[in-house]
């Protein structure tokens, strides 16, 4: 396991001046949140990137358990943009990179196959977010995405609070408004590694999942729903009962061999729409470090770093293929052009809002 104490200032091992820079005018820096437990949450404000969460196993022990980086140059450059950041105007994929509004056809970047993807090449993951440290354990961020920027319509106004309580919740509360009848799907990218980060990074296949869904969107070879909402029940996808990460993810099972892994968009259980629900808990055996999700989001995307390449990050940790797991809370991905999944739609006058929870603790 990495040892973080390179730093006397902070667990993590980072240093303000690795993330200083000016970015088209506009200032990056590290912001570290810390409980009064000891645990703490390291972020920057370009694209909200969380770079360290630092909790301890069933010892006493801290780990950093997110994918992240240990420089602002890093985080620009990294080979997976989305790692651990904010995603947004739109979570996930758009089929073909179209969608009508109000019968006007809207044309996105395509950067993922013949779709767009979260929110395009220059989405809010590779912008410099306004950052104030309210208070040691909250940074709001805030961001003003400009009318057609990324093809998307109007000016959407982003407010984005992290929280890290002394329960160790890492709270992440969303805001938007716009002047212009447009589509929003916030989400964070977290790459989850309860394990600890290391070189390599051990798998996530040993990670007993559990996920608060009785049906998921199947989708087709390019990764886009297929329309279809259906059960979990009798496949691989079936995770209403802990199962380990690793037990049937090489199942001869069409909808895995399309995601190269778990890539796919669950449909939570919900009696009630907008309410904060559980969503899911992952339990990393060896460590006893557990995660607990609550949102109030319709659907949470299962990622299990399929397409990760080994590349390096934070103190020389390097990053494998399925040595993260992601639970992005979010509205179904390509929303737009399938009419039966909840709306993305905001219009002037309404408020977007979401609450996402990510609670982090132990089982011995």
């Amino acid at each position: 396991m990495i040892n973080a104490s390179t730093s006397g200032e902070n667990l993590c091992g980072l240093k303000r001046a690795d993330f200083q820079k000016t970015i088209d005018g506009k200032a990056t820096d590290l912001f570290i949140l810390k409980n009064e437990s000891g645990a703490e949450l390291a972020i920057t404000n370009y694209g909200g990137a969380v770079l360290a969460l630092m909790v301890p196993d069933k010892d006493g022990k801290y780990a950093n358990v997110i994918q992240g980086h240990d420089s602002i140059d890093h985080v620009i450059n990294s080979p997976e943009g989305y790692l651990s950041t904010l995603i947004g105007r739109y979570g996930n994929r758009i089929a073909g990179g179209k969608f009508e509004l109000d019968g006007k056809e809207y044309s996105l970047a395509v950067n993922n196959g013949p779709n767009s993807l979260h929110g395009g090449p220059t989405g809010y993951h590779a912008r410099v977010w306004d950052a104030e440290q309210t208070s040691p354990q909250s940074v709001k961020l805030h961001y003003l995405s400009a009318d057609g920027e990324e093809g998307f319509p109007g000016n959407l106004d982003i407010t984005v609070i992290y929280t890290f309580t002394n329960d160790n919740e890492f709270i992440i509360d969303y805001t938007a408004t716009t002047d212009k009848k447009t589509l929003v799907n916030l989400t964070h990218h977290a790459f989850f590694s309860l394990s600890g980060l290391d070189n390599p990074t051990a798998s996530v296949e040993n990670n007993i999942v559990t996920i608060n869904a009785d049906y998921y969107t199947p989708i087709d070879n390019v990764c886009i729903p297929t329309g279809e909402i259906a059960p979990v029940e009798g496949t691989p996808m079936d995770f209403r009962t802990p199962h380990t990460v690793g037990c049937r993810i090489n199942d001869k099972f069409q909808q895995l061999e399309f995601g190269t892994g778990y890539d796919h968009n669950y449909v939570l259980n919900k009696h009630e729409q907008d309410a904060l629900t559980f969503a899911a808990k992952c339990v990393e055996p060896i460590s006893g470090r557990v995660l607990e999700m609550y949102t109030t989001e319709p659907g949470v995307q299962v990622y299990t770093a399929n397409w990760h390449t080994g590349f390096a990050g934070w103190h020389g940790a390097t990053f494998p293929a399925r040595s993260a797991i992601c639970f992005e809370a979010q509205h179904f991905p390509d929303t737009p052009n399938k009419g039966h999944f909840p709306s993305c739609v905001l219009k002037p006058g309404e408020t977007y809002k979401q609450v996402t929870i990510y609670k982090f603790g132990v089982e011995k």
